[in-house]
């Protein structure tokens, strides 16, 4: 419920940032609309967008810490019942995928669980909206496509993606790995502080270069124009085995939403 009600303050302050230097008088406006709608959002307590997504939930379970009483799993949807029942949000999720019945609770969950030292228990929970999930893409590039292929696929999916992923978007990128690895780096990109870069200088070089360059595209706010069709661009990256270079690109909408608590 607070993820879908509460902006992070990174978001607000990039949100603020892009309304200040936006040029298109059209693309200014609709920042203006944006931060009133989280405002909105914030001080009613109700979803900031009427796709309160697919609940997409990141585990850090330390080594040291032992779950009783039944299984992790079950509690986390136990928890994405009661959140999206007693929020009244909107529930997206069919039981099968070909048959499309609705669950009616928005369960199951996507979960991801990640075993680390410790005695503690970070659960983050991101909804996750369909209209940007869909303009997603990953390709397995050569090699020998390097660092140009990886930029030129990133533009491509922006550029096809256009109006659709409700922009100014944040772009999740992941480099390495395997098919499945990829994508699960660029949506953990998404998870970062909006435009924090990566430690690696090299990486946040690539991130900044392609910032401007899918700023320059001028799809703009929701897709009419301007200088601010992405607020930041994540990239993470893995090693990756020597035939393959795999790349995701997972966008997310200008509601970045993420929420996360430690036990």
């Amino acid at each position: 419920m607070e993820a879908n009600f509460f902006l992070g303050k990174d978001l607000i302050d990039a949100f603020n940032d892009a309304y200040e230097k936006e040029l298109s008088l059209t693309g200014k406006e609709i920042i203006e609309q944006l931060i009133k709608n989280a405002e909105i959002a914030r001080t009613e307590e109700v979803p900031m967008c009427q796709d309160t997504g697919f609940a997409v939930v990141f585990v850090e379970l330390g080594q040291e810490v032992h779950i009783l009483g039944g299984a992790l799993e079950d509690a986390i949807n136990e928890g994405v019942r009661r959140g999206y029942t007693e929020g009244y949000l909107r529930k997206s999720i069919v039981g099968h995928p070909l048959e499309r019945i609705n669950t009616g609770d928005n369960t199951p969950c996507v979960l991801h669980l990640k075993l680390v030292p410790g005695d503690k228990l970070k659960i983050t929970v991101a909804p996750k909206g369909g209209g940007s999930e869909n303009m997603s893409a990953i390709k397995m590039l050569k090699p020998a496509e390097g660092v140009e292929g990886v930029k030129k696929f990133v533009l491509d999916t922006v550029k096809t993606a256009g109006p659709n992923p409700c922009p100014p978007i944040i772009v999740g990128v992941g480099i390495g790995g395997t098919f499945e690895k990829s994508a699960i780096l660029a949506k953990e990109a998404l998870l970062r502080s909006v435009g924090s870069p990566s430690p690696r200088p090299e990486i946040a070089c690539l991130e900044k270069e392609l910032l401007d360059e899918i700023n320059k595209t001028g799809i703009g706010p929701q897709g009419l124009g301007g200088r601010y069709t992405a607020l930041a661009v994540h990239v993470e990256i893995y090693p990756a085995h020597i035939a393959s270079l795999p790349v995701a690109v997972n966008l997310n909408c200008h509601a970045g939403r993420h929420k996360e608590i430690i036990l």
